[in-house]
């Protein structure tokens, strides 16, 4: 992981969202359909990427305690306004253009 710039246009509301959706997924997929939210592209990244990691997770590890300390480590960095990037999935996000 590696950590990106901070964004000074982010709103507290932008970082409890983000945290929000680290740690519970379903809240996610409520800020991707909220066109308030879905719109803020820090907002956008972590519900995106938090929904990637949770699908891996599922798929691969059927959600480890390993992947909810993931998850809440991810939550606390989001809050405190951080972009962080996890490896290759990130990359893959990008690419595919969901952020």
């Amino acid at each position: 992981m590696t950590l990106q710039r901070l964004d000074p246009e982010l709103t507290s509301d932008d970082k409890l969202w983000a945290l929000l959706s680290w740690i519970f997924w379903p809240i996610a997929v409520v800020v991707l359909l909220m066109e308030d939210k879905k719109s803020r592209p820090f907002l956008k990244y972590n519900s995106v990427l938090s929904l990637a990691c949770t699908l891996i997770c599922y798929i691969i590890f059927f959600l480890t305690p390993l992947e909810w300390i993931f998850a809440i480590y991810m939550g606390i960095m989001a809050f405190q306004g951080n972009w962080m990037e996890v490896p290759y999935l990130s990359d893959f996000v990008k690419k595919q253009g969901w952020v």
